[in-house]
């Protein structure tokens, strides 16, 4: 192997702050496997830590790639298998080093793109799915319903038997929520409406603000509400007196890399990709890009000029 590859790191002396470099090549711990990837794809969440991390901090938690080099334990996928992982950061690299707790193998119908998508968006929809349970027949709201998120949790709702309410901001993302499966759509910066097709058993929410305070007011009887984002605000005023008067709601705030502390990343992503090679789970990719362009899709991503996820190419 070449002592040298090349990553996405921070320069802060770029546009964008993001460009490719010569790094060094990895150096497996005896559980990791050597993956050539493929594959990466973009959140959020990793760009804002970019924009104010060091020079020569590598980002990146989506891949999709082949084995290059089994682990040296024996564990996880054989040299050639084709993979989808998670790293905590620097993902985003021709090499990269893998826990194979962190790995599940690819079906032979399962793109290196469509699972790219898979790891954060995709095990965020899944742990949230998790803490709602039982959603047979359970009306269940969506809120930011548009976003990479969003879009797997309508689908994982929908497939558990949910009734779906979706709520947008804007109406030019309804056809999207739409193909996702959700039975009704809530528009507009107030979410009242979505009031009628409740009391929801279970409450996503990624706004915050006033749509979260609204939206706690439709909690039903032992209802749970589950947090994963603020993109309104974190100042969030509800009426505390209804949420205990339900007996058993509650509101959890969920980070995906505590759950899968939990639950390794394996578990999760193999049932995914699963749902995906059957056809019951389509990832939404609105940009498919060469790696070469990753400042630019980055900006893109960041100023919300796309609801999809973005994967880029490594060549």
């Amino acid at each position: 192997m070449n002592n040298k590859i090349r990553a996405v790191v921070v320069d802060p002396n770029v546009p964008g702050r993001l460009a490719l470099k010569e790094v060094a090549a990895p150096t497996p711990a005896t559980n990791e496997a050597i993956i050539k990837v493929a594959s990466i794809s973009l959140n959020r969440g990793e760009l804002r830590r970019a924009s104010t991390a060091q020079a020569g901090w590598r980002p990146g938690w989506d891949l999709a790639g082949t084995v290059e080099t089994p682990s040296a334990d024996g564990s996880g996928p054989a040299q050639g298998a084709r993979v989808v992982g998670f790293l905590p950061s620097g993902a985003w690299g021709e090499i990269v080093a893998v826990p194979t707790h962190s790995l599940a193998e690819l079906p032979r119908f399962v793109s290196f793109a469509q699972a790219a998508t898979l790891p954060i968006a995709g095990l965020t929809a899944y742990h949230i799915m998790k803490k709602g349970g039982f959603l047979l027949n359970q009306p269940v709201l969506i809120t930011g319903a548009s976003g990479g998120v969003g879009n797997f949790a309508i689908q994982l709702a929908r497939l558990s038997g949910a009734k779906v309410t979706a709520h947008l901001r804007t109406s030019k993302y309804e056809p999207i929520v739409k193909e996702a499966g959700a039975h009704h759509i809530v528009i507009g910066e107030d979410i009242s409406p979505a009031q009628q097709y409740g009391p929801y058993h279970l409450i996503v929410d990624s706004v915050g603000g006033d749509v979260l305070g609204k939206a706690l007011g439709f909690l039903g009887t032992n209802g749970q509400t589950v947090v994963f984002g603020t993109t309104a605000g974190r100042e969030v005023t509800f009426n505390a007196g209804n949420l205990y008067a339900l007996g058993g709601a509650s509101i959890y705030g969920l980070i995906v890399f505590h759950e899968l502390k939990q639950e390794s990343a394996s578990v999760g992503l193999k049932w995914l990709v699963e749902l995906v090679e059957s056809g019951q789970l389509r990832p939404h990719i609105d940009i498919e890009a060469p790696w070469t362009e990753i400042a630019d899709v980055a900006q893109k991503l960041v100023d919300r000029r796309f609801p999809g996820k973005a994967v880029l190419h490594i060549s």
